[in-house]
């Protein structure tokens, strides 16, 4: 039997953010995941592996290039496939495009950290940053609370006006004062210095950081984590690999007693907002595990399941 390629024209029509979000709340009660990073570097240039294994679930790898020097020959920084095998068998079940896994599971997570901490009466929303991520960030979390007022901030105020026209949004110009204003506030950047201050931090807000994925890369500063009660999605794939947490936990500004849980013990009421005045805090790490909980979705929807 021939092993499909599955692209977004033939399943996307049948995805949704609440489904993914389901998916992974759901996939994060199941069996602890085996996990494995590889990262390969040349320059600028990076070449990540991220594999996972989940018993009843199955085995995926996804391998992508993310070069910043493409956009200068008009072409996308990130190519990659992600592939998914049978964990009994060891055959390969499909092929996907890495950019439809990613798309779904980036905002999936992020949406699936926000139902289990943010406050469930949150009105407003700044998105820090304006590309492909934050575009996905602000539909997954309008598919939860659809009457949410969205600003969009970034470093390129003409593309943070653009994103805000298409989706509806508005432009936040100052950014302390829109931090100020906003319930949930979503990082999406390649930051590699501090973008979100914790000085400009309110009781009963939600922190959502996204964008930093390796060792020199961050979006909040100290102050910002000693003040929050902070949650991963998992341990294995950010505490020892993004610079979110490594440079503070290494200068000694946390500790990692002050991580109080991951995506599994959100999910199953172990960890969790306990007040309405807790500033919480979600590190979106993206790891395999949860690529292959969003794989296993999407392949099941294009077998008609």
């Amino acid at each position: 039997m021939a092993i499909p390629y599955i692209t977004a024209d033939m399943v996307e029509a049948r995805l949704s953010w609440s489904a993914v979000a389901d998916a992974i709340i759901a996939g994060s009660k199941a069996a602890a995941p085996k996990i494995g990073d590889q990262f390969l570097r040349e320059g600028d240039n990076t070449l990540l592996s991220r594999a996972a294994w989940i018993a009843g679930m199955g085995i995926g790898v996804k391998s992508v290039t993310v070069m910043p020097g493409n956009a200068a020959n008009g072409l996308p920084s990130i190519h990659g496939a992600m592939l998914v095998f049978d964990d009994a068998t060891g055959q390969i079940e499909a092929v996907i495009d890495s950019d439809l896994v990613t798309k779904w599971k980036t905002a999936a997570d992020s949406l699936a950290g926000a139902r289990l901490l943010a406050r469930a009466d949150a009105a407003r929303l700044l998105v820090i940053g304006a590309g492909r991520v934050a575009e996905s960030v602000i539909d997954a979390y309008r598919s939860h609370w659809p009457e949410l007022d969205v600003m969009v901030w970034a470093r390129k105020p003409a593309q943070a006006e653009a994103l805000a026209n298409a989706k509806g949004a508005r432009l936040a110009t100052d950014l302390p004062r829109a931090v100020a204003r906003a319930d949930i506030i979503a990082t999406a950047t390649m930051a590699k210095e501090p973008v979100l201050w914790g000085e400009w931090l309110h009781p009963g807000q939600h922190i959502d950081l996204i964008g930093a994925f390796t060792a020199d890369m961050r979006e909040a500063n100290d102050t910002a984590l000693q003040r929050a009660k902070i949650f991963v999605d998992s341990r294995a794939t950010t505490v020892g690999h993004i610079g979110e947490l490594m440079i503070p936990l290494a200068s000694g500004a946390i500790t990692e007693a002050q991580i109080l849980g991951e995506l599994p013990d959100l999910a199953t009421g172990r960890a969790g907002r306990h007040s309405a005045q807790d500033i919480t805090l979600f590190k979106n790490g993206g790891g395999a595990h949860l690529d292959l909980m969003t794989a296993r979705l999407i392949l099941d929807i294009y077998r008609g399941a």
